[in-house]
């Protein structure tokens, strides 16, 4: 007879950014630990509040599966004697398994014994299984209490461990495990009592606590929804601020509140900022897209004294405003060029200067980009300009109060200070992208900014030897390199890595030519490893990620354009059998010394029709590598399939004629390298 298992760890309140992992990690060590033991179940779900984690397994076998295990022992001449009789080794070893010595089964040489292991009862399994569950949970940072040894994300202050309808009794340092639990800190009972797993989540509805957190994500944004709409606007309902609003709340209720008109004259970032990065607030916009004077926050409770409520949260935001309507109009007072200078106060990096230091070289770097790509020189201008006032709006009031509007007052700031709007967009964009799906920049300084601003930082850091190793990158050098590779792959923009690099590494004043090898090669390789990811979530198959990569990742955007030909051509029949017969003369032609081909040595008509097919590549192919055209190139890589079979099959490579043999080692050498600059054709798996 199956029953439903629940156990409930009561805590005090769990920052609410740890909740989703601790929950998704709950339900995956449930099941791992079941499995381990061998005991089956169905359902197993996580839920919580922001003072609770459990998780719920239906249907819970009373006893663990039966193990039949056949284990190895002895050779069989050590494990029998002349006479067949069992040894000592034989005996020790059927001892040490359970088994009668006349139980033991031979083969292959060895003997085996065939243990049958009976399941235990579940009753006895789960408090070891519950309190290991418990303590191998690991946050990204724990606490202890007390004087206790344990730690946990927060102190556990009440545990509630059921097996249909009684207690597994399992202890924590502490705390003992019962059927107890508790409402609603303040509006619910501080003791509840819960028979089964049906009636918790009943008990705690009734004490003003939604523990399943998916309910309470859709009542949240119904809520807000309905009250945005019920005073004449749209919540703009950012998820992540949701996600974490869940986890706030036992008990939500959405409350609308208003601030003063007056400050709607800011920008609308710097009215945003403090309502969803400070307050958790949602602002509500109108039906013109542009911010209303109200905004939606809720509650840990009911719509008891939802009126004093409401005007608390409206005073905290009023101040909030406040600071940024006098930050405003202070910072308007200094134009945002005359701001550069007192950038020299700011240390960029130890031993790296300040960020007037780095400015310089911003404007160098991204220059030095554009001229690469033959940018005109009236983009030049907004370019340079760009790169200089980009880090002039870390000296404001603004940006000092609110740190997540760098970039967005730099823009702002610039066109008040008289500047085109293509030279504050730069000052913007060159931030993007700021975060994992974040948007790209759209103009060419904005990119050409970005790109140079995230190689000096990437080059600058390499220098110090504080390469990002395992999941330490305190300088977020792996989203700043794919920022880059994004940008270039967006923008279509075919430059070298190294060019670029090199140019960094000069206006950082590294010299030493060792060095600069060593820093050269390590960050094409942390680069290499970004590409890879971003051509691992494409779906591209591993081998021919690997394949592409192998031929070099200098110029970034032509390495997406090979990988994306390999993803269309590469599970063809067509390209599976060029593979086949294109690593067929690759191996062949390792042990030739040249790719120089004598046509007057040929002998056989398949040689003549062999090298002209080739010729005809060659030159076709050198063609479509102008235009970047890697399909045609795998095309034609197909198409030299058929006179390969032809020429294996009238033609014998490996004659004794030392100068005829030779030639033709050549022609198959010079075949193999047609695929030279799109991929490495070897690495390719065919399938």
């Amino acid at each position: 007879m199956t029953k439903d298992l629940l156990l409930e760890i009561g805590t005090e309140e769990i920052p609410a950014k740890f909740m989703t992992g601790a929950l998704a990690q709950l339900e995956d060590m449930a099941k791992v630990k079941l499995a381990e033991l061998r005991i089956s179940h169905a359902e197993v779900r996580a839920v919580g509040t922001p003072r609770r984690m459990a998780v719920i397994v239906k249907a819970v076998a009373a006893s663990q599966a039966n193990k039949n295990s056949e284990n190895k022992g002895p050779a069989v001449k050590i494990a029998f004697d002349q006479a067949g009789a069992p040894t000592k080794a034989a005996l020790g070893f059927a001892r040490g398994q359970g088994v009668d010595p006349s139980e033991l089964v031979v083969r292959d040489g060895y003997i085996y014994a065939i243990v049958q292991e009976t399941g235990s009862s579940v009753t006895e399994l789960l408090p070891g299984l519950l309190t290991d569950l418990v303590s191998s949970m690991s946050f990204p940072k724990n606490m202890r209490w007390g004087d206790l040894d344990m730690r946990f994300v927060r102190p556990i202050r009440w545990v509630v461990a059921l097996f249909g309808h009684e207690v597994v009794p399992c202890t924590l340092p502490g705390v003992t495990a019962g059927k107890i639990t508790r409402g609603h800190r303040f509006l619910g009972a501080s003791e509840i009592e819960v028979n089964s797993v049906e009636e918790y989540f009943a008990r705690l509805s009734e004490n003003f606590v939604m523990v399943d957190q998916d309910v309470r994500r859709r009542i949240i944004k119904e809520q807000i929804e309905t009250l945005a709409v019920s005073h004449g606007g749209t919540a703009t309902i950012d998820e992540e601020l949701l996600e974490e609003v869940v986890y706030l709340v036992e008990y939500p209720t959405a409350l609308c509140g208003n601030f003063e008109a007056t400050y709607l004259s800011l920008p609308p970032e710097a009215i945003i900022t403090p309502m969803r990065e400070h307050q958790r607030y949602f602002p509500v916009t109108g039906e013109d897209g542009k911010l209303l004077p109200m905004f939606i926050t809720v509650r840990n409770g009911g719509s008891d004294h939802i009126d004093i409520v409401r005007h608390g949260n409206e005073r905290v935001l009023k101040a909030r405003l406040a600071d940024a309507q006098f930050f405003f109009e202070e910072d308007q007072k200094v134009p945002l060029a005359d701001r550069v200078e007192k950038l020299k106060t700011i240390v960029f990096q130890e031993g790296l200067g300040t960020i007037h230091d780095k400015v310089l070289r911003l404007e160098r770097l991204a220059v030095g980009i554009g001229q690469m790509l033959t940018i005109s020189q009236n983009e030049l201008t907004i370019i340079n300009r760009g790169a200089y006032l980009a880090k002039a709006d870390l000296v404001t009031g603004m940006v000092n109060e609110f740190t997540e509007l760098q970039g967005i007052m730099g823009r702002e700031y610039a066109l008040l200070s008289g500047e085109t709007q293509s030279v504050a967009e730069a000052v913007f964009e060159h931030y993007l992208p700021r975060f994992a799906g974040d948007q790209l920049p759209r103009t060419t300084a904005g990119r050409l900014v970005s790109i140079a601003d995230k190689i000096d930082n990437i080059v600058a850091t390499f220098s110090r030897g504080l390469i990002p190793t395992g999941s330490q990158d305190p300088y977020a050098l792996r989203r700043q390199a794919l920022g880059v590779v994004n940008i270039i792959i967006d923008a279509n923009y075919h430059v070298s890595l190294a060019d670029i690099t090199s140019q960094a590494m000069d206006l950082l004043g590294i010299s030493d030519n060792e060095r600069r090898m060593k820093l050269l090669a390590d960050i094409q390789e942390f680069f290499r490893l970004r590409i890879k990811n971003i051509l691992s979530d494409e779906n591209l198959r591993y081998d021919m990620i690997d394949a592409v990569l192998a031929t070099g990742v200098d110029d970034i955007y032509d390495t997406w354009l090979r990988a994306r030909a390999m993803a269309v051509a590469g599970g063809t029949i067509a390209m599976q059998k060029a593979v086949q017969a294109l690593v067929r003369v690759g191996n062949l032609a390792k042990t030739a010394s040249s790719q120089t081909v004598d046509p007057s040595l040929f002998s056989v008509e398949a040689e003549h029709a062999l090298y002209k097919a080739y010729v005809e590549a060659h030159n076709a192919i050198k063609k479509y590598e102008t235009e970047k055209n890697y399909q045609g190139i795998l095309n034609i890589l197909a198409g030299m399939v058929a006179p390969i079979d032809v020429f294996f099959g009238a033609v014998m490579v490996m004659v004794e004629d030392t100068a005829v043999r030779n030639n033709r080692l050549s022609l198959l050498k010079a075949i193999s390298g047609l695929a030279a600059h799109t991929a490495d054709i070897s690495k390719i798996v065919i399938v």
